[in-house]
């Protein structure tokens, strides 16, 4: 598979789990919330380009990626279904990928962007140690 694909699929990733949790199969139709955040909003946009360039098949396999993410947004393998779903489009559609890449923004040489989602959760680019949760460790 082309690597620029795969590249725009990964990017496209956090955003789309964003719009798929927030609003679930919903997302496909739902107008622009001033009241989202801007990682919903570019997800929304991102799915509903996918969406209308999408034949009636593709359109129902996207529905049900999309609804999966939204009934468990931290479900890695719903997550992971979807960004293939965002492949198979970009694939099969050269203006997509084109249209796709102006949504996203434009990487910084040399940054460095960690997603995270959930309770509790330690981001950092590089971590030594990290305690999180509500159990201390006991000393003998």
């Amino acid at each position: 598979m082309d690597a620029e694909i795969v590249q725009l699929a990964e990017m496209a990733g956090p955003y789309l789990t964003a719009a798929a949790g927030a609003y679930g199969a919903a997302v496909l139709s739902r107008a622009e919330d001033a009241a989202a955040d801007a990682t919903v909003n570019v997800g929304r946009r991102i799915l509903q380009a996918v969406w209308r360039r999408r034949d009636e098949a593709g359109q129902a396999a996207l529905e049900a990626a999309v609804t999966d993410v939204g009934d468990d947004p931290e479900d890695s393998d719903a997550a992971a279904t979807l960004r293939q779903q965002i492949k198979r489009a970009l694939r099969d559609d050269a203006e997509l990928r084109v249209q796709l890449a102006a949504l996203l923004p434009t990487p910084t040489p040399g940054a460095v962007t960690i997603n995270s989602t959930g309770d509790r959760n330690n981001v950092a680019h590089t971590i030594g140690t990290a305690i999180s949760g509500d159990i201390t460790p006991s000393r003998p």
